[in-house]
């Protein structure tokens, strides 16, 4: 059973004829073979789209096709077929390359085709988030030819007119439908719908203009920026065809993660280690930042899970502004593994303590309320 037209083109059963046209282009132009070397399926699924663009763009057949379905369409003679198109470029340029009578887009030479996105991962630590950082990245992309400079032809030979267009860069065929003839022109297949053809192709691209190499670029990765966002290089990505322009290069930057934070936004928390007897006695601990490593201090009677604040050691926005904060929260440590004296010590400490060293001057369910304010 074919699928369903709608779903195919992302639309609604209300949807406009324009918002047709719109859905088809956006998924043709997705599913050209230039963008999707690497999906086998590229093709079938263009032939659904423009099967399904053709139903839906033409008034009468949408009317049949939403009262009796795909039955409708094939009792009726109005089933769209491609026959006489002998591939995926044929059907590309019946819809985007020429006069396609029916499918309201405009006639001329072929237009040249943008060349493909490329896409590429950069690894930065959590340091060089505070600073910005250079990061070389390498990628294969497609671009001009080195031998030929893109124009198909082996240097010292002569680019000729098409014989089989005569220069037009097109080919015109005429079908029969339900509403008469129907003239589609497609790119010629001999001169790639350009006109002109290398009469000695280039030995080292094989007459295509473009070749595939390795290229190194360093990218400018901006100070703070977070973990899983892009960064857009237009014009980077593989070079178009037949005068198309190229395709962007985008960076997704991956920020390591470091095992002496976790970040929240622009803050930083960490966590502080402290002996009891230390959080009882106060002590100044050593904290690492990212700027090296500074102190917080804790007062006597220093209570498990309390925070302290190290203003502006945290990291930037990329919208500009002071740092965030560095967040230390204090884990005190209960000692194990007693000695004899070190519990004999422990007992009489216990032994000595009143209700007043114990009581808190917050209780903990208020703690918990501060804690999840802020």
């Amino acid at each position: 059973m074919p699928d369903d037209y709608y779903e195919v083109l992302g639309v609604s059963r209300g949807a406009s004829e324009q918002d047709v046209k719109k859905a088809f282009r956006r998924l043709a132009r997705e599913l050209h073979p230039d963008v999707n070397a690497h999906d086998p399926e590229a093709e079938e699924k263009f032939k659904a789209c423009a099967e399904a663009y053709e139903v839906l763009s033409d008034p009468e057949r949408r009317q049949i096709y939403d009262r009796y379905g795909h039955d409708g369409l094939r009792s009726g003679g109005f089933e769209p077929s491609f026959e006489g198109f002998g591939s995926f470029a044929d059907i590309f340029d019946a819809f985007f390359g020429g006069a396609a009578s029916g499918f309201g887009f405009g006639g001329g030479r072929s237009r040249g085709v943008q060349g493909g996105d490329v896409a590429v991962t950069a690894e930065i630590g959590l340091a060089e988030v505070v600073s910005g950082a250079s990061v070389e990245v390498s990628y294969d992309a497609a671009g001009a030819c080195p031998r030929c400079h893109g124009n198909r032809a082996e240097p010292g030979t002569p680019i000729e007119e098409c014989e089989r267009c005569e220069g037009t860069g097109q080919l015109r065929a005429v079908s029969r439908t339900p509403f008469g003839q129907v003239v589609r022109a497609t790119a010629c297949d001999a001169c790639g719908g350009e006109g002109k053809v290398a009469r000695e192709p280039c030995a080292e691209c094989g007459g295509r203009g473009r070749t595939v190499t390795l290229k190194r670029l360093s990218i400018d990765v901006p100070a703070g920026i977070e973990d899983g966002q892009r960064i857009r290089l237009s014009g980077r990505g593989h070079v178009g065809e037949a005068g198309g322009s190229p395709g962007d290069l985008y960076v997704l930057v991956r920020v390591r993660e470091d095992e002496r934070f976790v970040r929240d936004g622009v803050d930083l928390v960490t966590v502080a280690d402290v002996p009891a007897s230390d959080a009882a006695l106060g002590v100044s601990v050593p904290v690492a930042t990212l700027d090296g490593e500074s102190s917080v201090t804790l007062e006597p009677g220093t209570q498990p899970g309390e925070t302290l604040v190290l203003r502006g050691q945290g990291l930037p926005s990329l919208r500009g502004g002071r740092r965030g904060d560095l967040r230390v929260v204090v884990n005190v440590v209960v000692p194990r593994r007693l000695s004899a004296r070190q519990r004999e010590l422990l007992e009489e400490l216990g032994g000595s303590l009143t209700e007043e060293n114990l009581r808190s001057d917050e209780g903990v369910f208020a703690k918990l309320k501060r804690a999840w304010r802020s």
